[in-house]
């Protein structure tokens, strides 16, 4: 079980991320800066590249708790972005005020909170 917990998490981070921000509203957003833009891009590629490394960890190599410990970093990185962006002006709203929400919560919260929180216990759960 384990194994597919984190794996949904690697989906998350490393696919429907891509997927969800390689269109006008980030990458190709025309009211961001080119240097926006490659932070951006850079982010996207390196935490697709952590989750196949946390793939080749948990399905090849059988290191469970540092493929979730790993995923935790990703995951818990946005959630703490979003702890802090009253302090450097971030928002999860578009330009035009929309907000991509599931039950009235911010998709990205309610999918790495539900990922972070599983991948928390099966961290503290695993014993090796």
């Amino acid at each position: 079980m384990n194994k597919y917990i984190i794996t949904f998490s690697i989906v998350l981070y490393a696919i429907a991320v891509p997927f969800l921000e390689i269109n006008n509203t980030h990458v190709f957003n025309p009211d961001w800066t080119p240097h926006m833009r490659i932070h951006e891009v850079w982010q996207l590629i390196t935490n697709s590249g952590i989750g196949l490394f946390c793939l080749w960890l948990v399905w090849i190599k059988k290191e469970i708790k540092i493929g979730a410990v790993t995923s935790m970093l990703v995951t818990g990185g946005f959630l703490l972005a979003f702890c802090l962006k009253d302090l450097y002006g971030g928002s999860m709203k578009y330009l035009d005020g929309s907000e991509k929400t599931l039950f009235g919560i911010n998709i990205g919260i309610l999918g790495f909170g539900l990922a972070f929180t599983l991948l928390l216990v099966t961290t503290l759960l695993k014993k090796k």
